[in-house]
């Protein structure tokens, strides 16, 4: 179904402006390059106008904070199936980057600077070259799609092909133009996909055990020795961090780590995920909202406005926990930067097995 944009002025006799439109594409590119939250604030362009193989650029190139790549085509003067097919023929070559041309890549973007020491600048988090491209989505910005090639769209992003359309639409308003935006699929269906499929280890692929990754991020905003005591895990600053959390639903089995640290504990999903205005914990003198019992709760009051922003949370029943200082680490077990993941490595078989000679009750009932 088309999307249409309208915006309207308010008052006593509600106006409609006018649509009208940039003097080209290479505007909003330019803009989106100056200030890239108008694609995402959960991104960072690390490309522009790459060469490929294929006698083509792409327009621009991103990562997300866990390391994947966001390829970004403007639809400029081509037929929208054009650009689907265009965009697809770019993926591929996007999954073939290894590190080393990634890093050139930004270089050539940044004029210079060091791709890991901006990352962890702009993520808080240090850039794992391990996980570097192992997966990838693709964005299409447009101001509209035919029927058909939505329609395409839909059928590859419900099978796991992590693509999405970013409309954008252009308004008159006296002397002033307004940008609108809006996705075709919500973006956090197609994060899910990017979260639960690798690319860059195709061949090494294998079947899912069944059992969630989930990264806890011990900060400011959240204690550990809190999800412990009141049973639960959660995750929140940005869609991109709390939307993978709907993967969960009651019953699910999840090992969780702390970045840095190591696997702290495993336990069972009671509920599926809720906003922190909804959640409640449950305290010997009865049920009470999160906000009015969590050390962090002046944190998380920031952000609790914000839809995308605020954070979300999942009720778990612990099966075996430890204290951060006797976390489990060691060289080789699998880590992510997603909150919730599905692996399918041989690297994610190994780790459970390591696990489960660590946390020896994890699985009772």
């Amino acid at each position: 179904m088309p999307i249409h944009h309208a915006i309207w002025k308010v008052g006593s006799t509600p106006a409609p402006l006018s649509v009208t439109h940039l003097a080209s594409e290479q505007a909003l590119e330019d803009m989106i390059v100056r200030d890239p939250r108008i694609l995402s604030s959960e991104w960072m362009l690390i490309g522009r106008q790459e060469i490929t193989p294929f006698a083509g650029r792409i327009d621009l190139l991103a990562i997300a904070p866990d390391g994947s790549l966001v390829l970004i085509e403007l639809k400029r003067n081509r037929t929208p199936r054009e650009i689907v097919a265009q965009a697809l023929d770019y993926a591929a070559w996007v999954d073939a980057l290894t590190t080393d041309k990634i890093a050139q890549i930004y270089q050539r973007f940044s004029k210079g600077r060091n791709l890991s020491d901006d990352f962890k600048a702009r993520f808080g988090a240090k850039l794992d070259e391990e996980t570097l491209n192992d997966s990838h989505q693709i964005v299409i910005v447009a101001a509209s799609l035919d029927d058909a090639t939505e329609r395409i769209i839909k059928y590859l992003n419900d099978r796991d092909i992590a693509i999405n359309v970013l409309f954008f639409q252009v308004f008159q308003h006296g002397p002033d133009q307004l940008l609108s935006r809006a996705w075709l699929i919500d973006p956090g269906e197609t994060q899910v996909n990017v979260a639960t499929t690798s690319t860059k280890h195709a061949r090494e692929k294998e079947p899912w055990n069944g059992e969630f990754y989930v990264s806890f991020g011990d900060d400011a905003s959240r204690s550990w020795a809190e999800a412990r005591t009141y049973g639960f895990i959660c995750a929140g600053g940005g869609a991109w961090y709390s939307q993978t959390l709907k993967l969960l639903s009651p019953g699910d089995l999840i090992w969780v780590k702390i970045p840095g640290t190591g696997y702290v504990g495993v336990g069972r999903v009671i509920e599926s995920v809720q906003s922190v205005n909804d959640f409640q914990i449950s305290t010997p003198r009865g049920a009470f909202p999160c906000l009015d019992v969590l050390s962090t709760a002046p944190q998380l009051r920031k952000e609790a406005a914000d839809p995308e922003k605020a954070e979300h949370f999942v009720r778990v029943q612990w099966i075996e926990t430890v204290d951060e200082s006797k976390a489990f680490n060691e060289i080789g077990l699998f880590g992510n930067q997603n909150s919730v993941c599905q692996p399918t490595t041989p690297k994610w078989r190994h780790t459970t097995d390591r696990l489960k000679t660590y946390f020896t009750g994890w699985n009772k009932p």
